[in-house]
């Protein structure tokens, strides 16, 4: 997990893709009510209560401690009950501050269908939050957690969420990413580019969708196998490249792309050279890691 805070543009290479590759059906049945409202302080002990409820709604998790104390619930009841908060004191909790790779206060991640997503660490402010927040109930959408929470009395109206409109074609590729139509997604984001070249949320939204189209129907273990059998196959390892960004591992994915370079014919050099720069795009240009992949591909090319 990276330990900066992502921007909105960034959102997408800190979320662990590679979770929702052939994800698990969720439970059937009705939304179950949040044991402490939208908002709870769970446990390494009463964590169990967040698997079971992500099986009908999306849930996040906020690591406090050492003077910082929760503050997302403000935003998440605003969403009016499609998505429930669980704060984490990570230091009387060891067992979730493991499971969740959480280096430094506050952290926060999601669970969605019992499976775990890194989102970004550090503070965010509440535009970019949102856009996490909307990014989240997309993916829930698309692996059937759409359930609501009862929004509890203190609610109350202001529960209804506030949320500015995206401009017409990213609003577009929003609801088909939300109907798993991943191919509409993409001409949405073409023509938003098209229109005007500069709209670097679009870019991005591109980059990740692609990505997500990729990883459609997937199966990781075999992707895996695959590379591993034909390391100097340059789709067989853009394949897995693809899973190592889908689950936040940047330097493993530009270090196996970066290798496998130099031995590549034009063809396979210009394959890897643009899914790199999808990946750049994904995981924004201010990543450091970022910064060193791409003075490495420079080298590489001149």
């Amino acid at each position: 997990m990276s330990n900066a805070p992502l921007g909105g543009a960034n959102l997408r290479g800190a979320v662990d893709l590679s979770s929702l590759v052939r994800p698990q059906a969720p439970q059937a049945g009705g939304a179950p009510s949040a044991p402490g409202g939208i908002e709870q302080q769970v446990t390494d002990a009463t964590f169990t209560a967040v698997l079971d409820l992500s099986a009908s709604v999306p849930v996040i998790v906020e690591f406090f401690g050492a003077g910082i104390q929760p503050g997302l619930g403000p935003v998440v009841r605003q969403y009016g009950g499609r998505l429930a908060l669980a704060t984490v004191d990570g230091t009387t909790n060891p067992q979730l501050v493991q499971a969740f790779q959480v280096q430094e206060v506050p952290t926060v991640a999601a669970v969605i269908g019992g499976r775990p997503l890194q989102l970004f660490s550090g503070m965010m402010p509440e535009a970019e939050l949102r856009t996490v927040l909307d990014q989240v109930l997309a993916l829930a959408a698309q692996n059937g957690v759409t359930g609501t929470i009862p929004v509890d009395g203190e609610v109350g109206e202001s529960s209804e969420p506030v949320e500015e409109p995206l401009p017409p074609l990213h609003q577009e590729a929003y609801d088909a990413i939300t109907a798993g139509d991943f191919a509409a997604a993409i001409r949405a984001y073409e023509t938003a580019i098209a229109q005007n070249p500069r709209d670097q949320l679009a870019v991005a939204g591109l980059a990740q969708v692609s990505l997500l189209a990729r990883l459609e129907g997937l199966n990781a273990g075999e992707v895996r196998s695959a590379a591993a059998a034909s390391p100097s196959d340059a789709d067989a390892q853009l394949a897995v490249a693809d899973l190592d960004v889908s689950g936040g591992h940047l330097e493993d994915a530009f270090a196996r792309l970066l290798d496998l370079f130099p031995t590549l014919d034009t063809a396979g050099k210009n394959a890897v050279r643009t899914r790199l720069l999808e990946y750049f795009e994904i995981a924004g240009a201010e990543d450091p890691r970022v910064i060193v992949a791409r003075r490495h591909l420079t080298g590489l090319l001149y």
